[in-house]
């Protein structure tokens, strides 16, 4: 009996030094905090709105200075173009739960899915997430597309970010950047064929064409110039979207084969998802009937 009040009397003890321990470490973290803490309170709620399509639409900043001092070609410079595209494919690639994105020019908008909870759906994340990533890979591979064009200062790049509730909001936020694609495109090669063509002055090029509907455009272009526009390539008419999709690689590996003294090497085939670009119409519906998972529910 003896023995078990001791060993009652060590458990009572015991239990009084993990409370007094727990107390201790409650008013050390109590005492952690200072007093200029309260700031927080400041911070403003940016959740977005749940079962919304988050749409993050990204711009270079001043970049038609950007592009002259850089000597882009006019009206469309493939190098340009494709590093645009590498980059945003890089943001796919990093950044989770990216569903498609499309992208003409300058800008790029980067469609999350309706469920994602990637950073408790906080607006400025996502914003603040695609612009770093997006900034810091156009500078780290400008020089794959840009070999003899030395990089002369950093550019810049801003971001908007809207939510679309349905899926029909987003085919035609989507449709309406690839309609805005197709009229600046136009534009700018009527423009441009004038200038470099014909000698016109930036300023007379565009008294030439204020005013001017689409077809009167296409009649200067194939009348003046012999171009039928849509003749033109479709990364110019139609912009670029990305998507993923799953694409077999064809590996070269080293292994060592039974009865085999030396290793051979021998191709092996792996299936992976990638982002995968394309230049085609997002307008209709046939793209969405060949993509049905971008729009699926549970994405």
């Amino acid at each position: 009996m003896q023995g078990c009040g001791r060993a009652a009397a060590a458990a009572v003890a015991g239990s009084r030094r993990w409370v007094h321990g727990l107390r201790g470490r409650c008013r050390l973290l109590s005492m952690a905090k200072s007093k200029f803490e309260y700031v927080r309170d400041f911070e403003a709620d940016d959740t977005c709105l749940p079962n919304c399509w988050v749409v993050v639409r990204l711009d270079g900043r001043n970049f038609h200075r950007f592009s002259e001092q850089h000597e882009f070609k006019k009206p469309n410079d493939d190098r340009a173009l494709h590093l645009m595209t590498k980059c945003a494919q890089t943001v796919m690639e990093e950044l989770e739960d990216i569903a498609i994105a499309y992208g003409q020019s300058d800008e790029y908008s980067f469609v999350f899915k309706k469920k994602s909870r990637w950073f408790k759906r906080r607006a400025s994340k996502f914003m603040t997430h695609v612009v770093s990533q997006f900034a810091s890979s156009y500078v780290f591979y400008w020089k794959d597309y840009f070999k003899d064009q030395q990089l002369l200062y950093p550019p810049g790049f801003d971001a908007r970010i809207v939510l679309y509730p349905s899926n029909q909001n987003l085919k035609d936020y989507l449709s309406w950047r690839q309609a805005d694609c197709h009229i600046n495109n136009l534009y700018n090669t009527v423009f441009w064929m004038l200038v470099q063509r014909s000698g016109l002055t930036p300023v007379q090029a565009q008294d030439r064409l204020q005013g001017t509907l689409a077809g009167d455009k296409n009649e200067i272009l194939f009348s003046e110039f012999n171009i039928n526009y849509n003749n033109e390539p479709l990364m110019y008419r139609k912009g670029t979207v990305l998507v993923w999709q799953k694409v077999n690689e064809v590996m070269t590996k080293k292994i060592k084969l039974p009865k085999e003294a030396e290793e051979k090497e021998v191709e092996v085939t792996r299936t992976r998802t990638k982002v995968v670009p394309l230049h085609c119409d997002i307008i209709g519906d046939q793209f969405w009937e060949e993509y049905p998972e971008i729009l699926a529910e549970d994405s």
